[in-house]
């Protein structure tokens, strides 16, 4: 029998308290804040970076294709070498106002908390840049706390980079298909030419798919989708001065 002297009991408890007390008021939990706020400063920082013209920044999709040893099919190209057909069809298609606001169009977005607010269906409010940060440092999903890193991340990487910039990278990143990313890769995929040759069709069904490319097929078109092709298709010829910004 083990029998341990009342005295020592009672010393060791508050021991033992006080230590866990120390650890988890102290050192843990200012680890645990320093690494959160290094998670959340590190997209901010990385704005920065793929400003410079030479890197080439990957989605966290891709990531997640590799940490599943699955792989993905991504060729960069500039946006020199992307058929201005496809980039006139993805703006009109996605974000028509591209040119003109900051990263958010908040009058689309005022619209969709006003729905929300009346309890109706929200539709979608994303813009290029929006889109573009969501895909190179968040996640797929609807949420309120992805919605709220996202805007931010948006204002600030519309702030640093240009327009063609912000263009290039989300043609580059873009999920075209299961592990299909970017214009050249979707436009080898689907249509076997390269991103400078696609016609103003098929860049139309390539920028319609964008909203779900896994059950919207570029290279395999339902009527459904041949019709939203063509309503993007003659938009984009007619789009004027809302792609300044990237050809004027």
């Amino acid at each position: 029998m083990d029998i341990t002297p009342e005295s020592q009991v009672q010393e060791d408890e508050p021991v033992n308290t006080g230590l866990r007390r120390r650890l988890f008021s102290g050192g843990l939990i200012r680890r645990a804040v320093l690494i959160v706020l290094a998670v959340l400063l590190l997209p901010y920082l990385l704005v920065f970076v793929y400003a410079l013209p030479f890197t080439r920044p990957v989605s966290t999709l891709m990531l997640s294709e590799l940490a599943l040893f699955r792989g993905y099919d991504r060729r960069w190209m500039s946006i020199d070498d992307i058929s201005p057909n496809l980039v006139r069809s993805v703006m009109m298609s996605e974000d028509g106002q591209f040119c003109f606001h900051g990263g958010v169009d908040w009058n689309q977005m005022r619209g969709v908390v006003e729905d929300a607010l009346d309890g109706e269906a929200t539709r979608g409010a994303s813009t290029i840049p929006m889109q573009a940060a969501k895909n190179l440092f968040l996640w797929n999903g609807r949420s309120f706390i992805r919605k709220g890193l996202e805007l931010p991340l948006a204002l600030g990487a519309d702030l640093v980079w240009s327009k063609r910039r912000m263009m290039e990278i989300y043609l580059n990143i873009a999920e075209w298909g299961p592990g299909i990313y970017g214009a050249e890769a979707a436009a080898q995929y689907h249509f076997r030419i390269p991103a400078s040759k696609l016609s103003a069709r098929q860049a139309a069904l390539l920028a319609v798919s964008l909203p779900n490319p896994i059950t919207r097929v570029a290279g395999k078109p339902g009527r459904g989708m041949q019709r939203l092709a063509g309503i993007v298709e003659r938009r984009a010829r007619s789009a004027g001065d809302y792609i300044k910004c990237i050809y004027g």
